[in-house]
């Protein structure tokens, strides 16, 4: 894995031993952020299930104004800090909460929210509901939820409006919608 542009280009990141983990391939984050790409300079960005930072590190060094990385795994929190410890500057917050606990909790709101948890579990669509409900996605934001299959139903307050497929991954794009749907 790598920062693929910005500050950090080319930086290799740590990464996790073993097959448990499932990190964003490079092409997937190359694709991502060329679909970001005018989003991200001076955004508030959540990495909310972080695992070794990828995403949010890849914001940073694209000019993210603010980067908070959130995981419950203490094993990839210890990846994340070998990580940022190599970062020149600030700019982010790293919190150890279960997903749903953080979205209950933070105070702030996001340009743009990375949701990539373990693909065997729908806390994607959970957190997207919370996300919704909270109001945490300004307007003309972006959610982006990773999984290894397209997104389906609704969510109230959040509107599908674009996914991909990247090999076995998919990509779901979320933004604010002003209608619910019954």
């Amino acid at each position: 894995m790598r920062v693929i542009s910005g500050t950090y280009r080319g930086m290799k990141l740590a990464e996790f031993k073993g097959g448990e983990i499932r990190p964003t391939s490079d092409r997937v984050k190359e694709s991502l952020f060329n679909i970001l790409s005018p989003r991200v300079a001076g955004s508030c960005v959540c990495d909310l299930f972080c695992g070794s930072g990828s995403l949010g590190i890849e914001c940073l060094s694209r000019g993210a104004a603010r980067v908070c990385f959130n995981d419950i795994s203490s094993d990839s929190l210890a990846v994340l800090k070998s990580n940022l410890a190599r970062l020149k500057g600030g700019g982010y917050a790293v919190t150890n909460n279960d997903y749903a606990q953080f979205l209950q909790t933070t105070r702030d709101c996001f340009d743009i929210i990375f949701i990539d948890p373990p693909y065997r579990f729908e806390y994607g669509k959970t957190a997207l509901e919370i996300i919704a409900r909270r109001g945490l996605l300004k307007q003309g934001g972006a959610a982006v939820y990773e999984r290894d299959r397209t997104f389906t139903g609704d969510i109230n307050g959040l509107e599908l409006y674009d996914e991909r497929k990247y090999g076995k991954t998919w990509l779901s794009f979320f933004r604010p919608s002003n209608r619910e749907i019954l």
